[in-house]
C-alpha cells in the first residue's frame, strides 16, 4: 500500500492538475500541430578522454558531407537524422548485412550509398556501425583502431544531448526499401535514457487530474476485455513495444488508424484484420476513448478523452515505478506507414521515455 501511494504521489507531482484537463481546439492528427523553427542538432562521436569527434558522411570521390539530427517541431524525444548533400537530405539507414558489426550509411535517390564516419584529431576515418541490439533499439558506435567504441550523440545549439540509435519496427530482418537498398533499421535521436533491470511487463495507464490511474483495455465486439501492457524484453526502454493480451498465447499490436476523423483512433489488431476498441475505463464503468489527438513532428500525442473532452495522458508504468509515455510513432512523412491484415496503419504506438 505504501508502494502504491508513493508512486501515485510522484505522478500527481510529475503532471500537476493545471494542464491536464482542458479541453483543446480541434486539432488535425495528420497534420503537424507546431508552429516551429527547425533546429538542426550536431551529431558527434564521445571519445573517452571527454572529447567530441565529427561524424560525417563520404562519398566515393572522398567529398565530406554534414551529417544532422532535424528538429522540425516541439519535441525532440524522436529526431530523423540525414546526411545534407549538396541540397539534399539523405536518410541514414542500418543496412542488412552478415558482417559482425551491421553498416551505418546514407543512402542517396539513385540508390548510391555513402559511408558514415567519425574523424579523429589526426584525420583518421572510424567506422559508425550497429554493434548490439536490445529488444527494438541498436546501439550505434564508432570503432576505433583498437576496437573500443564511442558512443554517438546528437547535441543541440542549447547542449541537450539525444542519443543516436537504431530502431526496428518489424521482427523481419528487413525493416523496408529506400531507393533500392536494403535497410535493417532506422536511425534516429532519441532522448537518453538508462538501462532498466530484467525483463517485465509495464502497466498502462491513464492518469485523471485527481491523481488516480484508470486502467486501458483492449474491448472485442461482445464486451471482453483484455489486458493492454508494454512489454521491456531487454535491459533498454527506449523504446518499448505495447500489446493487447488475448488470451494465453495472442499478443495484438496496437497502433493508430489512418482516419478522417478530428482524432485517429488506437485500436488493437490481428492479422486477420479483427479490429480491437482500446478504451480507458472509470471505476463508474464508463469507457474512455483513447485517440491520437495532435502531433508533435514524428511524435503523436495520444490521449484518453473524457465525456467533456478533457485529455488524460497515458503512461506505462513499471513494477518498480517508473514511468514512460505512451506516443504514436511516425516513420513515414505519408499517412499510410503500412497494413495489418488489410487495415491501414497512420502510426505505431510505443513507450517512449518521458520528454518534450
Amino acid at each position: 500500500m505504501g508502494r502504491i501511494i508513493l508512486i501515485l504521489s510522484i505522478l500527481v507531482l510529475s503532471f500537476g492538475f493545471a494542464n491536464i484537463n482542458f479541453i483543446p481546439d480541434p486539432i488535425d492528427v495528420n497534420s503537424d500541430s507546431d508552429e516551429f523553427k527547425e533546429v538542426i542538432w550536431h551529431i558527434k562521436a564521445i571519445h573517452p578522454e571527454g572529447y567530441f569527434l565529427d561524424v560525417k558522411a563520404f562519398d566515393k570521390e572522398g567529398n565530406i558531407y554534414d551529417v544532422k539530427a532535424i528538429q522540425d517541431s516541439g519535441q525532440h524525444s524522436l529526431m530523423d537524422i540525414k546526411a545534407f548533400v549538396g541540397n539534399k537530405r539523405l536518410p541514414i539507414k542500418i543496412l542488412v548485412s552478415d558482417d559482425k558489426y551491421a553498416p551505418v550509411k546514407a543512402i542517396a535517390e539513385d540508390g548510391t550509398i555513402l559511408d558514415i564516419k567519425a574523424l579523429t584529431r589526426k584525420g583518421e576515418k572510424l567506422d559508425v556501425k550497429g554493434v548490439k541490439r536490445f529488444g527494438n533499439i541498436i546501439d550505434i558506435k564508432a570503432i576505433s583502431k583498437t576496437r573500443e567504441f564511442y558512443g554517438i550523440k546528437a547535441i543541440s545549439p542549447k547542449g541537450e544531448l539525444n542519443d543516436v540509435k537504431g530502431i526496428k519496427l518489424t521482427k523481419d530482418r528487413l525493416e523496408l526499401m529506400v531507393n533500392g537498398v536494403e535497410v535493417h533499421a532506422h536511425v534516429k535521436a532519441i532522448s537518453q535514457t538508462g538501462c532498466a533491470g530484467d525483463t517485465f511487463i509495464w502497466h498502462i495507464k491513464a492518469i485523471h487530474p485527481e491523481g488516480r490511474m484508470l486502467d486501458v483495455k483492449a474491448l472485442d465486439k461482445n464486451g471482453n476485455i483484455y489486458d493492454i501492457k508494454a512489454i521491456q524484453d531487454s535491459n533498454q526502454r527506449s523504446l518499448l513495444d505495447i500489446k493487447a493480451f488475448i488470451g494465453d498465447t495472442k499478443q495484438l499490436s496496437v497502433k493508430i488508424l489512418v482516419s478522417n476523423d478530428k482524432y485517429a483512433p488506437v485500436k488493437a489488431i490481428d492479422y486477420d484484420g479483427n479490429i480491437y476498441d482500446v478504451k480507458a475505463l472509470t471505476p463508474e464503468g464508463k469507457k474512455l476513448d483513447v485517440k491520437g489527438v495532435s502531433r508533435s513532428g514524428n511524435i503523436i500525442n495520444i490521449k484518453a478523452i473524457n465525456e467533456k473532452g478533457e485529455f488524460y495522458g497515458i503512461k506505462a508504468i513499471s513494477p518498480e515505478g517508473q514511468l514512460n509515455d505512451v506516443k504514436g510513432v511516425k516513420m513515414h512523412k505519408e499517412d499510410l506507414e503500412f497494413t495489418i491484415g488489410g487495415i491501414k496503419i497512420f502510426a505505431h504506438v510505443k513507450a517512449l521515455p518521458q520528454g518534450k
